[in-house]
């Protein structure tokens, strides 16, 4: 791919470069067109032509930073250091817009062929492709055109000077300097009710300035701006001051003090010098706010690189929702971007532009670069998702002895209620670990566990002298560390749905069964209900593929949930609609081969992953399932409906308590009180005490993930994906 190269020495250089790969929850982008912001880059050019001298004038923080490694590490190292950084390119550019084209495992947000805006001076570079994490990408709503979502960046900027401003309607307000961020300032002031003065020293600005919003504009050489402010204002002084000017030229900022009101305010968005004069400035009582870039997130690694979002009861705008309020305002035609747009360039004709730019008299406002439909080669190679090995040998045969412990590992009220009472007396328990010191004191003294603990580590440091089993029911994000851990140990292991979060986990735990004396069973207990047994049964007796429908309606998840916390859960998808989708995998006993899913309800706002999914299952014996698993829906219907249609049947489970069976014209209904937890956790017993054989081999629960994740990978990139 082509890519926009700026060198210390100033050179610039459209280079090719490799595609980068989508960062962990993150996203490629194939660009179609970015910004160039005039004042940011055209300053950060210029800094790189100057002489040495003049670079320690423009940046004292680096030279200090250079005096510091001489006094550490001496003078050579420093040179050395200088002159690497000299010879070392950097990128350019921090707002542009695209298409998604690959999608991580870890992002559910967005879709192939999603458009979208990208922001970033980390990532949203002058390139034909760029890799970006989740919170730096924000979706193009219809009615925006991806020219027009390439300003979303600088535009969020704009929008966090006026929140810091928090101006309010009819209040006069004075935007010093009218370049691109002042003008989208100006806009959006006006745009919010505000009656706005524009301020700069070069005339053709007042074009622009009028034709985003300004009442008033002040050419500073042609015009007194005091006499301007006061006229204007009733010699009152304007209620608020946005400085949007750059330089080591202190003078804007006096000129704002100069022509604001008693106890106005002032917010600098521009890298500009701010010396505050402490009797103006006291005398006037004035307010001082400085706006940091896009909003609250940005400089967080956690949250711009981690995907930890903020709540919005404590940050209404965090710079994702700042990039979606500006968005908006481009649909509604509230930013006039078409007048700040001066030059469209095609990409490859980029370093002409910076060249006209940097030129004497350059006159250019808003620069949109262009690049070529489909620029680059594709990566999708590189993004393919990894063909799933073979399912490593299974152990489902009998033990030949019976273990001589169970321990658990996650003794919350699921355990406690669902599982542990059916094993209790079954097979010997012996420590329970949880979080919670008294919880698994509590668990102990009930269950009659030997031991209480709360570190996982007390269960594997003791060799057990003969077989012994683990039971795993902590959060989700747990279960795939602590299955190849105790594989690891020889344990044959119980681990609550899902097994992991992540092919890479699956592939981890491959590696560990495979060379471990344990097994593995997964918590799918609906294959073991009483009515699945039955329906299971009548399937088998009838020839020909069959099609089922699962209807779900699971109701709103609360955001305060620990499902809620995508880190943890796995979301729901793969939390719980895994459940179903293994439902399938057992009920018609074929190869899952292909999966087309999506999602019903937006993937934003509280819950940024998918809550509302439909899915469609084809089996490699024709068979059919759909699922639809539903956050919406009315608590008086039943939470899970199961219909089946086979060749002269037609089955209906409701809530694992009712079977209807519908042949021959006739109707059987069949009753039953278990959805299978009990069962197969008598099973599991029967395993360990070496009296059966395994009840669910390692490799059918892990096919069941594979059509997880595949689903997962088809709510992604919005096509059918083959489940491997």
């Amino acid at each position: 791919m082509k890519q926009i190269a700026q060198y210390q020495d100033g050179r610039l250089e459209l280079q090719e470069a490799p595609v980068p790969s989508a960062p962990p929850g993150g996203v490629l982008v194939r660009v179609t067109h970015s910004v160039i912001s005039v004042g940011t880059e055209k300053m950060k050019v210029e800094q790189a032509k100057m002489n040495l001298l003049q670079k320690a004038r423009a940046r004292p923080d680096q030279v200090r930073k250079v005096l510091e490694t001489a006094r550490n590490l001496g003078w050579r190292a420093a040179l050395e250091k200088v002159r690497n950084r000299l010879e070392t390119p950097t990128p350019l550019g921090y707002s542009a817009a695209g298409v998604v084209e690959a999608v991580d495992s870890g992002n559910t947000r967005f879709r192939i062929g999603d458009r979208v805006a990208c922001a970033g001076a980390e990532c949203a570079f002058h390139a034909e492709w760029i890799a970006l994490p989740d919170l730096l990408v924000a979706k193009a709503p219809e009615g925006v055109e991806n020219w027009q979502a390439a300003y979303t960046t600088i535009a969020a900027i704009a929008l966090q000077g006026v929140r810091q401003l928090e101006p309010r309607i009819g209040e006069r307000v004075l935007v010093m300097g009218q370049g691109l961020v002042g003008l989208l300032v100006t806009n959006l002031l006006a745009a919010s009710g505000c009656r706005v003065m524009a301020v700069d020293v070069a005339p053709a600005k007042r074009a622009f300035a009028e034709a985003m919003g300004a009442e008033k504009v002040v050419i500073l050489g042609q015009q007194h701006l005091p006499d301007e402010a006061r006229a204007w204002t009733g010699g009152f002084g304007v209620d608020s001051v946005v400085l949007c000017t750059a330089g080591n030229n202190n003078a804007p900022l006096e000129q704002a003090a100069d022509a604001l009101r008693d106890r106005g305010r002032i917010v600098i968005i521009g890298n500009t010098r701010a010396d505050c004069a402490w009797k103006v400035f006291y005398e006037k009582e004035l307010d001082v706010r400085y706006s940091r870039s896009y909003g609250p997130g940005r400089y967080d690694a956690a949250y711009e690189w981690g995907g930890v979002d903020y709540p919005i009861g404590y940050v209404r705008w965090t710079e994702g929702r700042n990039f979606d309020a500006v968005l908006h305002l481009m649909k509604t035609g509230a930013l006039n971007l078409g007048a700040l747009t001066t030059r469209r360039v095609r990409f490859v004709d980029c370093l002409e532009a910076y060249r006209d730019l940097l030129g004497e008299g350059a006159k250019d406002v808003g620069v949109v670069l262009e690049y070529e439909s489909g620029a680059g080669a594709s990566p999708a190679a590189a993004e393919a998702r990894p063909a799933s090995a073979p399912a490593p040998a299974s152990r489902a045969g009998p033990l030949a002895s019976p273990v001589d412990r169970l321990d658990v590992i996650g003794a919350g009220n699921f355990a406690r209620t669902m599982l542990l009472p059916h094993l209790h007396g079954k097979v010997p328990f012996g420590a329970v670990v949880n979080q919670t010191a008294l919880s698994a004191n509590h668990v102990k003294s009930k269950f009659g566990f030997a031991l209480a603990a709360t570190d996982p580590a007390v269960v594997f440091e003791k060799p057990a002298a003969s077989p012994a089993a683990v039971m795993i029911a902590t959060r989700h994000h747990l279960h795939s560390r602590m299955t190849t851990a105790a594989l690891a140990a020889g344990r044959h292991v119980f681990v609550e749905k899902p097994l992991c979060l992540t092919r890479g986990e699956l592939r981890a735990i491959d590696a560990a069964v495979e060379k471990s004396s344990g097994t593995v069973q997964v918590g799918f207990n609906r294959r073991f209900a009483p009515a699945s047994v039955e329906l299971r049964t009548l399937l088998a007796s009838t020839a020909g593929p069959k099609s089922a429908s699962f209807r779900v309606m699971a109701g709103k998840l609360d955001p305060a949930h620990w499902y809620a916390n995508y880190a943890e859960s796995g979301g729901r998808v793969l939390g719980e609609a895994c459940h179903f989708l293994d439902y399938f995998c057992f009920l018609f006993d074929s190869q899952p081969t292909r999966v087309s899913a999506q999602a019903v309800w937006p993937v934003e706002g509280r819950l940024p992953f998918p809550d509302t999914v439909a899915a469609q299952v084809e089996f490699a014996d024709g068979s059919c399932g759909q699922l639809i698993y539903s956050a919406e829906g009315d608590p008086t219907w039943p939470k899970e409906e199961l219909t089946v249609f086979g060749a002269g049947f037609v089955a209906q489970i409701q809530n694992f308590q009712k079977l209807s069976i519908h042949r021959g014209r006739k109707t059987k209904n069949l009753s039953f009180n278990s959805k299978g937890h009990a069962e197969q956790m008598r099973a599991w017993a029967a395993f360990l005490r070496g009296e059966s054989a395994h009840p669910l081999p390692y490799e059918q629960s892990r096919l069941s993930m594979l059509l997880t994740f595949a689903t997962l990978e088809s709510l992604q990139q919005g096509r059918t994906v083959d489940v491997g």
